[in-house]
C-alpha cells in the first residue's frame, strides 16, 4: 500500500512539470461517456478486492457540465476476506423537473462480518493472546456471517431556492449467523456469547426485515456533488421503520441530521471540509442487526454502516461504536495538486489529510449489557466479554488519502488512518475505493 501511494506521488510531482494548469482549456463533455474500468481494490476489514464496474455518464449537450444529466453505475466484485458486492445504482439529476430520483439495488454477502458488541468503550476489545490464539494463527472471536438485499430510492424536489424537501423508501432483508468457514468452526466469537447471554434475542438472531420511510428537508449549495470546493450541503431526515413485515416488535422511529460545509482556502485548489453527524432514535425499539445503519437519503459508499470502516470515522475497527444513537465529526483538507488531461478526459490528482472522531450518545441494551455476564452463570470466567465498566467517550483517528478524479464525477480513493487508542484497532488502516467519503 505505501510503495503504491509513494508511487503515485511520485507520479503527481512529474505531471506537475509538465500538465496544463489552464482550466479554461478544460474539455467540456457532452453526450453519453462510458468508464468500464477492473476493480481493483484494498480494505484492511475486508481484504483484497477484485471484480468489474462501470459508470455511465450523460452530459446532455454540456450545458451544465461538470454536472451530468444522469448516472448509472453498475458493479460487481468480491474480497479475499470472504465478502462479494453486486450493486446497481442510478441518481437522475432532470428526470424530475427542479428535482432529482436516486436508486439503490445492492446485494452483500459478508463469510466474515466484524462484530464488536455494543456501546463503543463499553464493550471489551481483547488482543489474540488474551483469548488464547496462537501466534500465526487466526482468531474468529469477532466475526459473524451476514448477508444483506438493499434496496432504496429516494426523490428530491426544490421548495425554494436552495432549500429542497425529499422522501425515501428503503428495504433490507438481512441474514446473520455464526462463521461457517474451513477452520475456524467451533471457535468462541462475541456473536455466540451475546445470543447466549440474551444480548442478541432469540427473534433477531439470524437477521430480520426491515422496511423503511423518510422524509426530509435538504440544503444544498454546493458547486458540485461529488467533488465540491465550496457550499453547504445539509441533510435532516425522519426515519420511520415500521415493522409489518417481520412483526416481532422492531418498530422505530429516528432522526438524522447531516451536516457539511466546503469552505475555499485557496481558489478551488485547497478547501477545508468538514461533515457533523448525529443520528438518534426517537422511540421504539431496534434490531440489533440494524444499529449499526446509518440513515441517509443518497449515498455516497457502498457502505452505509459505523461508525468505523470506510463510510463514516475512518480507522477504527468496522462497526465497531454502534449505538441507539450516534454522532461523528470528520475534518480534512483537500488540495488539488495538479490538473491533466489524459485519453480524453479532464483529470485532476489531490491530497487529503483528515481527522475523525465519534462515538455513541445513546446507548443500545446497557442495563443488558451489564448483566449479561452474570446471565451465563460464571461459564465465561477467565473474562468479561460484554462490558468494560469503562464510560464511552470520542474515538479519534488521524490520516492522509490521495484521489485521482476523472471529470470531477468519477473519484478513485486512497486513505490510510491510525486510531489514537489501541481499543479501535491495533494497525494502520487503509482503503482503495471510490469518491470521496463527503
Amino acid at each position: 500500500m505505501k510503495r503504491i501511494l509513494s508511487i503515485l506521488l511520485i507520479g503527481a510531482a512529474t505531471l506537475g512539470l509538465t500538465a496544463q494548469e489552464n482550466d479554461s482549456k478544460e474539455i467540456i463533455k457532452k453526450g453519453w461517456n462510458f468508464g468500464p474500468l477492473p476493480v481493483v481494490g484494498w480494505d484492511s476489514d475486508l481484504g483484497f478486492q477484485y471484480g468489474a464496474c462501470v459508470d455511465i455518464f450523460n452530459y446532455g449537450d454540456g450545458t451544465n457540465y461538470p454536472s451530468y444529466n444522469y448516472k448509472v453505475n453498475l458493479e460487481a466484485s468480491t474480497y479475499t476476506g470472504g465478502s462479494s458486492l453486486l450493486r446497481c445504482y442510478g441518481d437522475f439529476k432532470t428526470l424530475i423537473p427542479d428535482g432529482k430520483l436516486f436508486f439503490d439495488c445492492t446485494y452483500f454477502n459478508a463469510k466474515k462480518f466484524d462484530f464488536y458488541g455494543f456501546n463503543g468503550y463499553a464493550s471489551p476489545f481483547f488482543t489474540p493472546d488474551v483469548l488464547g490464539v496462537a501466534e500465526g494463527e487466526k482468531s474468529e472471536f469477532y466475526w459473524m456471517r451476514r448477508n444483506q438485499f438493499r434496496l432504496v430510492t429516494s426523490v428530491q424536489r426544490r421548495i425554494t431556492g436552495n432549500l429542497h424537501w425529499a422522501a425515501g423508501f428503503g428495504y433490507y432483508n438481512i441474514l446473520t449467523d455464526n462463521v461457517n468457514l474451513e477452520g475456524y468452526n467451533g471457535q468462541h466469537t462475541l456473536y455466540q456469547l451475546y445470543r447466549d447471554a440474551g444480548l442478541i434475542r432469540d427473534n433477531e438472531a439470524n437477521g430480520g426485515n426491515v422496511l423503511q420511510f423518510k422524509a426530509g428537508l435538504i440544503y444544498d449549495t454546493r458547486d458540485h456533488d461529488s467533488d465540491p470546493t465550496r457550499g453547504f450541503n445539509v441533510e435532516a431526515t425522519l426515519v420511520g421503520a415500521p415493522d409489518i413485515i417481520d412483526r416481532e416488535g422492531y418498530s422505530n422511529l429516528g432522526f438524522t441530521f447531516i451536516g457539511c460545509q466546503y469552505v475555499p482556502v485557496y481558489k478551488d485548489r485547497l478547501t477545508f471540509a468538514y461533515r457533523l453527524g448525529v443520528q438518534a432514535k426517537l422511540a421504539g425499539e431496534i434490531p440489533y442487526y440494524f444499529i449499526n445503519n446509518i440513515n441517509s437519503l443518497f449515498f455516497r459508499k457502498v457502505y452505509t454502516e459505523g461508525l468505523g470502516g470506510n463510510a463514516s470515522v475512518r480507522g477504527i475497527n468496522r462497526n465497531g461504536v454502534v449505538g441507539d444513537g450516534m454522532a461523528w465529526l470528520n475534518t480534512e483538507f483537500r488540495w488539488r495538486i495538479v490538473n491533466f488531461r489524459f485519453i480524453n478526459q479532464n483529470f485532476h490528482i489531490a491530497l487529503n489529510p483528515f481527522f475523525d472522531m465519534g462515538q455513541v450518545i445513546q446507548p443500545y441494551r446497557i442495563e443488558e449489557q451489564k448483566a449479561a455476564y452474570n446471565a451465563l452463570g460464571g461459564k465465561y470466567n477467565k473474562y468479561n466479554p460484554f462490558y468494560t465498566g469503562n464510560e464511552e467517550t470520542l474515538h479519534m483517528t488521524a490520516g492522509c488519502g490521495l484521489k485521482i478524479v476523472m471529470n470531477r464525477n468519477f473519484v478513485i480513493s486512497f486513505e490510510m488512518a491510525r486510531a489514537f487508542d489501541n481499543r479501535d484497532g491495533q494497525k494502520l488502516w487503509n482503503n482503495i475505493g471510490f469518491n470521496y467519503l463527503f
